[in-house]
């Protein structure tokens, strides 16, 4: 009976607690946008990062060692 006491103002305490920190995620904006990540995975990027617009490799280096088995070490 004596657990009782201490336990149920503690699972109220931490009951408040959870929802306050839900309402501060609320107000700051961590719900606003759902579905963002979720879609913009799907689309490539276009900018290619070494310039290379058409995706062939010009100078045959291809990132691969010998027998292209993985990539080449110096």
């Amino acid at each position: 009976m004596n657990a009782l006491l201490m336990l149920i103002p503690l699972a109220l305490l931490l009951g408040l607690l959870g929802l306050a920190a839900f309402l501060w995620a609320l107000r700051s904006g961590q719900f606003d946008d759902m579905d963002g990540a979720a879609h913009r995975i799907l689309f490539d990027d276009d900018d290619d990062q070494d310039g290379d617009q058409d995706g062939d490799d010009q100078d045959g280096d291809d990132g691969e060692g010998p027998g292209g088995t993985g990539p080449s070490r110096p």
